[in-house]
């Protein structure tokens, strides 16, 4: 689990002069301060330019359908045991159209009484998590029922929400203002 207390304090555009304009591509939370985690990743503004072109690809260029995308960010941020990932893929999730029964049972994982599609994204994630790879028979089921391009954006999705949860158990970031505890 990551850290109970920030190593790094989310910092504000006051703190650097460069954070301004990246906060100001809709990085921010509802009371228009940066979302805990774009605050702590700005204590290297390069780096948190670069990604957010790749991280906006994945959230919001994604061939997937924003429901598939959502289960794969949630069980990964389950899997990583990254609680600010979870909790805050469980608000987007709701609103992607993931019941909260479902978001249970996300914890639980494939063998969670899903249907056929929504098992196999789940075991997708969770090789891609334990091995690093999709198993010869996982990637062709999902090649007969996705395009190559979104096949290439799942295994992008996973692998972009992992480094997220990285750095998020890392640096301890915390819970945003009004986010719910997806693990409690």
């Amino acid at each position: 689990m990551p850290a109970d207390q920030p190593r790094l304090l989310p910092r504000s555009a006051a703190d650097d002069p460069r954070l301004a304009e990246l906060f100001s591509k809709g990085l921010n939370g509802p009371d228009g301060t940066p979302l805990n985690i774009f605050g702590t990743l700005a204590h290297h503004p390069d780096m948190l330019r670069r990604w957010l072109v790749f991280a906006a690809h994945v959230l919001s260029k994604n061939t997937l359908p924003e429901r598939e995308r959502e289960l794969l960010i949630l069980r990964t941020g389950w899997n990583c045991r990254s609680r600010y990932e979870f909790s805050q893929h469980v608000q987007i999730g709701l609103r992607c159209g993931i019941t909260a029964a479902e978001i249970e049972r996300v914890k639980v994982g494939p063998d969670g009484g899903w249907g056929a599609l929504d098992r196999l994204l789940l075991v997708a994630a969770d090789e891609l998590h334990e091995r690093s790879t999709l198993e010869s028979g996982t990637w062709s089921a999902l090649a007969a029922h996705y395009s190559t391009e979104q096949v290439l954006d799942l295994v992008a999705t996973v692998g972009n929400y992992h480094l997220v949860a990285m750095f998020l158990n890392s640096t301890g970031v915390q819970l945003d203002e009004g986010v719910p505890d997806g693990f409690a």
